[in-house]
This record gives C-alpha cells, structure tokens and sequence, in this order.
C-alpha cells in the first residue's frame, strides 16, 4: 500500500531535485512517478490459468514516456523509496550499454545529489566480463588445464599464448597484485582482442564457485558481493535474462526480492525469444566430440579410477562415438531435406519446419540423438559431481588440485552435452503444433575452413510464456517503459508478445514537446511506389537533392542496405562528399564525423538503416531534417517470423495487419523520434512514401506518429 509517509518522501525528492536543479515540473513525469509508485506499492495478483490452475505474478505496469519526458528521474524517484520501504533491490535494467553507462555515472548520481535520497547502486556484469584468476594462473604455469580447456571448441577461434599475448597476461597479473586493477575487463587500460580475453575469463559451466582455490580474491565474486550491500543495481536485459534462466540468485538477488525497472522495454520480448533459443552445428559437435574424447584419453591416467570417477569415464567413449556416427548419418539426412539451391538474392533459404513439426525420420534420429547425450551428459554429471566432492573434502582420493585441474574441462563438456540433449530432446518430441508452436528449422552455414555445415535451431515465437514463467510469476514487482511501447494506439502488440499478467496496468503518459509548433511531417508528390524497388530508387536519386540543404544536418533512414548503396552510388559527386554512409565507419565514428561537420557550418548528411532509426541521439542543429526512405515493412522471411505469420494466420488472424503494419508503425514511430531530442529543437520528418496515404492501413500510421504539421502534396 502506498502510505501518506511514503508518499510524501516520493514528493519531497521530486520536489527537491527540481528545486536543486532549477527545473519545472513536467505533466507527464508527474504522471509517471504516480503510476509507478502506485503500482510497486500495489499486492501480487492471483489469477486463474488458462488450464484452472492458480497462478500469481507481482504487480506490473507498462508506461509508454515520450521522449523529453524524463522518464529516468520518474522512475528512479518513485521506485527507490518504494524499495527501501519494502527492503527490495531495485534492478534497473537497460538493453544498450549507451543508456546502462548514462544512468550509471550520469543519471543515478546527479539524482543521489540533488533529490535528498540516500541509496547507493552499482553496476552488474557477468562472469565474461571479469578474468578468471585460475585461467590466468593455469596460462602463466602452462599447466594442462589451460591447454585442455581451451581446446574444447574448435568452431571458435582459439590462440595459442603466444609472444605478444604472454606479456598482457604477465602485466595483468601485475596490475592485480598492486591493486591498480580490478580485473573488470572494461576498466583495463588497453584494448583486449576478444580471442586473447576469452583465455582469461570464464563461464558459469567452467566455473567452480565457492569451491575455487582463488575464490577469496575472485574479480567476478568480489563484484558480485558488492551487489548485495546496494540498494540499486543497474544491468541489462541479457544479464537479467540468464541469471533468470539460472532459476535467479545465481548473479543477481532472487527475483522475489527484486523490484525491477525494465528501461527500452520495447526490447525485452525479442531479447527473451534470443535468450532461449537453441541450436546446434552437426560437424562442430563432431568435432567437439573429438576434442572431448582426447581430453578423457589425458584424464584417465591423471584421475585413473580414484573416488569411483573412472568408472563413470570408461563409459563415454563409446558413447561419444556412436553420438558421432549419428551424427554423420544425420548429415547425410538433412542433406535430402535442405535445399541447396540459392533463391532470386543468390541466398540459400533456411528449410522451416511448419508448424514446428518435425517429419518421422528426423523424429527417429533426433530421438536417437536425444538418448545418447542424456546417457553422455548423466555420466559427466557423475564426473563433476566427484571432482566437486573432491575439491570440497581433504581426505579425497582425488586431490585437490587434479579435481581443480580436471573440473572446468569436464564441465565444459557437461554442458554442451546438456545444450544437445535439451535440442534433440524438443526436436523429439516435435510431433504436433504447439499453442503457440515453437520455431524450428535447419540452415546452412559455413564451418570451419570453409566447409558447409549443418545449423539445427529451435526457439520460441513469441517470448510470452517464457517471460510468465521466469520473470513475472516470480520478481516482486515490475515497471516496463520506452518511448515506443505502443503500436497503432494500442498495448496489444506488446501484450501478445510478452505476456504481461492480466492485471498489468498500462499507461501513455505525454511528452512536454509541442510537436505541432516544432515539427513538420511532409509525405511530397512522387509518382513511384516502393514495390516497384527500381523506379523507387531511381526517383530518391532525383528528389533527394531537391529535399536536403547543403547547410543543415540530416539524417536519411532507409529499409535496405541495397538501396542505401545504390542510391548513394546514383547521386551526385557534390552531395556524395557531404554524406556519411553507415558501413563506412564504425557508428561512433559517423556520428562524430556528421557532428564536426555541423559544428564547422559545412552541413552534413547520413544515410543509415535500422540502428540508426533509434537510440541515435542528435540534438539541435545536429538534425533538422529526417528523412525516411519508406515505411520499414519487415518482410517475414526469417524462421522465426515465418513462424509466427502462420500461427497467427492459423488462428484466422491476417498477419499482414495483425504483425507485419503494427511492427512497421512502431518503426515509424522510433524512426520520426530522432526529430526532436529537446524542448528547442525544430524541423521536418519527409516520408518518400504515399503508401503512406493511398492505402487503407496508412491512415492508423499516420495517427500513431507525433502529432506534427501534416503537409501532403
């Protein structure tokens, strides 16, 4: 319940952070603050499920915030009282590293400084993210550790500890004893090349916990600690993600004590839907296999049979062998169900299984497959578990530095015979169309020294029922919010695809921009239409110079890279040099190209696609103009989209409208949002669309975007 005391320390915050800074209230971050406070403060819902069981969730409440809003100072000013009063953490969580970092050493401080609240925070990270003690030991010993455990993935890119990596090595291993580094890879000083990192850092497969020999000066334990004495945790959606597929506590505190604030909201289903995807290389897990059988064959006499461990080892060899001539009959398989043969792009198409079922004769394979690595994995389950026991008890025949030696290799294997056994296990069981189906399909990729190879994914369509199971049963209480939550006017598009509790409460609240006064949208004359791709480019070649000034900046979005080429290509010399194309350099790096230019009066242009459609960030004269080539319609050609196109067609929904136009307004939306970044900014958003205006689905477009001047010629 919100109390009159709470409340009031919610209202004396805002109020003395705005008085601090010399800011004006803002209607809609007032809003904001109210319905988040309300809603943390609210009981967990019990509901009834779809099969009559009894579920229950922790109140949620999804808040679209315009940009200019504010929505950081909202949430944060209303949600940490809300924690401390209830003795929760409060998790922030973010899906860029640009937003975790601004909140981290901008937003959270200067809130700590003007508001009058007490609380500290910190920032969470994964074990990749830290270096591993006993790698790094086991590197600088040349111990048979390092050599095993780096061999066990051929398909990735491994280094040898050569000349130049060796003293990188030797000065962080300094730089640790004289305390000048933490071991936090983003805090060291040069720059890491991601092979030579990956030699010193770890997995939640390799490592061995509390049980570690080093864990009393252990980088990622250390980091970890200090996330339990803080009030305030800020990480990103991957990192919730995992430590929830981890059944939660295993890097953050458990859900049920989190109050979670999930910022760019808009990008937790499709994060969730990656998340838990699986899949799996034919000839890689052969050759992992190999490396597998060679790490037992130098185990052996090392561990011989102490603690009862060589008895469970003398089982998996032949195990790994008959998993790798299935493995080959496999292939030859799907060489008959997959088509070679490239489409009009010179692609070669991945073959989606409909409806996600699985024809019999993979199910046979696939369920052969499945029995093989359950025996493979139970059997290094057994292997782990003694190595664990052994590094836990003194008087174990198994000593305790063999058991730390043997456990991160072991392990490995562990758990990709678990990653397996869970992949053909679902493939097994594919005999009918879920409610909703998973996505299920082979593709062709390229292996190791050019060689073809077999990709074989399964994934969920909709990330709905995962995140019910694993976030919203579970944490406490939940804030979602973006500047685009919202599709056509409508929460149903985020409703369906993450599976927000029936209770969820969802909210606009508005942003403080006049877009009317600020902005224009102009939709021009032209006499081609984007379906006809060729005569659309050739006429954005001769009405773009008519649309851009030589003395502003402006950004041009486009939907395809061939068509950002060759309208570039197509132009003129003159405007050519005043265009920063995206692929040219890294994005950073056009950024800061476009905004020198600007700053010297010269005007610059960038052509970009997706990425540059949202979360770029271009105040002012930076961009007075946006252009967007034409409305961002996906074409479903990838599996899981595909997928979800039939599922909802299969239910007599038409995905066109159902997922296809809401998807391409959102876009629009995120795409016109690069506009206006301030309260003083001004411009135009030119749309080379009329579709825009000639089809039925175009109207719902337009009033979904700001309520700019609308000028149609």
């Amino acid at each position: 319940m919100l109390t009159s005391e709470l409340k009031k320390d919610i209202q004396t915050a805002y109020s003395t952070l705005l008085e601090s800074k010399s800011l004006k209230a803002r209607y809609g971050q007032r809003l904001m603050i109210a319905e988040v406070a309300r809603t943390l403060t609210s009981d967990r819902i019990h509901s009834s499920g779809s099969d009559g069981s009894n579920e229950e969730s922790g109140p949620v409440c999804v808040v679209e915030a315009g940009t200019g809003t504010g929505k950081t100072i909202a949430y944060a000013v209303a949600a940490i009282p809300v924690a401390q009063a209830l003795e929760k953490t409060l998790v922030i969580s973010t899906a860029t590293v640009a937003l975790q970092e601004q909140i981290v050493y901008k937003d959270l401080p200067d809130i700590l400084q003007h508001s009058g609240l007490s609380f500290n925070f910190a920032l969470a990270k994964g074990r990749g993210r830290y270096l591993c003690l006993s790698k790094l030991d086991g590197i600088l010993q040349a111990t048979l550790a390092s050599n095993e455990s780096l061999a066990l993935y051929p398909d990735e890119i491994q280094l040898g500890v050569d000349a130049q990596a060796l003293p990188i090595f030797q000065n962080m291993l300094t730089a640790l004893s004289s305390g000048d580094w933490d071991g936090d890879r983003d805090s060291w000083t040069e720059e890491l090349d991601a092979p030579v990192w990956s030699m010193v850092t770890t997995d939640h497969a390799q490592c061995t916990g509390r049980r570690c020999a080093n864990i009393g000066q252990c980088c990622f334990y250390k980091g970890r600690e200090q996330l339990g004495k803080v009030d305030v945790i800020v990480a990103n959606h991957d990192l919730v993600l995992a430590d929830l597929s981890l059944g939660g506590g295993a890097i953050l505190p458990d859900p049920e004590d989190i109050i979670f604030v999930f910022d760019e909201g808009h990008h937790l289903p499709e994060k969730a839907i990656n998340h838990f995807a699986q899949f799996s290389r034919v000839k890689s897990t052969e050759r992992w296999l190999d490396q597998g059988l060679k790490v037992l064959a130098k185990a052996g006499p090392v561990l011989a049979n102490d603690g009862g461990i060589g008895r469970h080892m003398s089982q998996l060899p032949s195990i790994m062998e008959t998993l790798k001539e299935l493995l080959g009959l496999l292939f030859v398989s799907l060489e008959g169900v997959v088509s070679m043969e490239p489409d009009r792009r010179g692609s070669i198409q991945p073959h989606r299984f409909k409806q996600g079922i699985v024809p019999q004769s993979l199910l046979a394979q696939s369920t052969e497959i499945a029995a093989q690595f359950r025996n493979m994995h139970n059997l290094m389950d057994s292997c782990c578990q003694i190595l664990n026991e052994a590094m836990e008890e003194s008087d174990h025949a198994i000593s305790r530095i063999n058991a730390e030696t043997w456990f991160p290799p072991f392990s490995m294997i562990r758990s990709r015979a678990e990653s397996n056994y869970s992949l053909w296990g679902d493939y097994s069981r594919a005999k009918v169309a879920e409610d909703p189906p998973r996505g299920r399909w082979i593709e062709i990729v390229e292996g190791v020294a050019g060689n073809l190879d077999f990709e074989v994914s399964s994934s969920p369509i909709i990330a709905a029922n995962t995140l019910s199971h694993y976030l919203w049963s579970r944490c406490y209480a939940a804030v979602v919010t973006s500047a685009t939550l919202t599709a056509l006017g409508s929460f149903d598009r985020f409703k369906m695809r993450a599976g927000t509790p029936e209770s969820t409460t969802y909210a606009v609240v508005p942003s403080p921009f006049d877009f009317n006064a600020a902005g224009e949208l102009v939709v021009p004359a032209m006499s081609s239409d984007p379906s006809d791709a060729d005569a659309h480019t050739i006429e954005l070649i001769t009405l773009l110079p008519t649309l851009l000034k030589d003395s502003e900046g402006s950004l041009v979005l486009f939907a395809s890279r061939r068509q950002m080429e060759q309208v570039f290509d197509g132009i003129s010399l003159t405007w050519q040099q005043r265009i920063l194309v995206q692929g040219k350099y890294p994005k950073h790096e056009v950024l800061r190209l476009h905004k020198a230019a600007v700053d010297e009066g010269e005007g610059s242009v960038i052509f970009g696609l997706a990425s540059f459609a949202e979360g770029v960030d271009l105040p002012g004269i930076y961009c007075n103009h946006v252009i967007i080539a034409k409305i961002p319609f996906a074409v479903p050609d990838q599996p899981v989209e595909s997928a979800l196109a039939e599922w909802i067609e299969s239910r007599g929904g038409n995905p066109f409208m159902d997922i296809t136009v809401p998807d391409a307004a959102l876009k629009l939306v995120q795409a016109s949002g690069r506009l206006l970044r301030t309260e003083t900014d001004m411009g135009r958003v030119t749309l080379l669309d009329r579709r825009i205006v000639s089809r039925r689905y175009g109207q719902a477009m337009l009033d979904s975007l700001p309520p700019f001047r609308r000028v149609v010629n």
